[in-house]
């Protein structure tokens, strides 16, 4: 299992720069759940070994944002305003020498989230989180268990090719 600010920092460093300004909390945050559903379904089990919660806002933690604040030596922490006036915090890695310490399939599925999202501003890819069957088939404010969800959608999906 990958340690959080190791793909924290790979999605921050490999995320293409034009998209630099798109990396909020809250963003960042998603893109790590979508990295976790997405070794869920290939690999049955997370990256990272945060409990997702489903709230109001779909899936979301602190976790991504304390684990900045708490290693302020490898992230920095920008707090700004979005185009509504509204604060908003982006992060970037302040050693851009670091080597995240991911498997191969972690950076796959790492590359893969990155490679589907970078194009997407915020409404279409809230969209796309809004779509993953975890979030898709589970009640708001209960915790997701990926590896059921996963396991579950595989099923669907093998009765649905019948």
């Amino acid at each position: 299992m990958a340690q959080l600010h190791d793909v924290m920092a790979y999605l921050l460093q490999n995320y293409p720069a034009n998209m630099a300004h798109e990396l909020s909390n809250a963003r960042l945050t998603k893109m790590v759940y979508l990295a976790d559903w997405h070794q869920a379904l290939t690999h049955g089990r997370q990256m990272t070994d945060i409990q997702w919660y489903f709230d109001n806002f779909g899936p979301f933690v602190r976790d991504v944002e304390q684990r900045a604040a708490d290693m302020d030596e490898l992230f920095v922490v920008d707090l700004g305003s979005n185009m509504y006036g509204q604060a908003k915090k982006t992060f970037s890695v302040r050693d851009r020498s670091y080597t995240p310490r991911l498997t191969d399939d972690e950076r796959k599925s790492c590359d893969h989230i990155i490679e589907v999202t970078r194009k997407l501003y915020w409404a279409p890819f809230i969209k796309l989180v809004y779509s993953t069957h975890p979030i898709a088939s589970s009640e708001r404010h209960t915790f997701l268990d990926l590896i059921l969800k996963a396991a579950e959608y595989r099923q669907q999906q093998l009765a649905a090719a019948g």
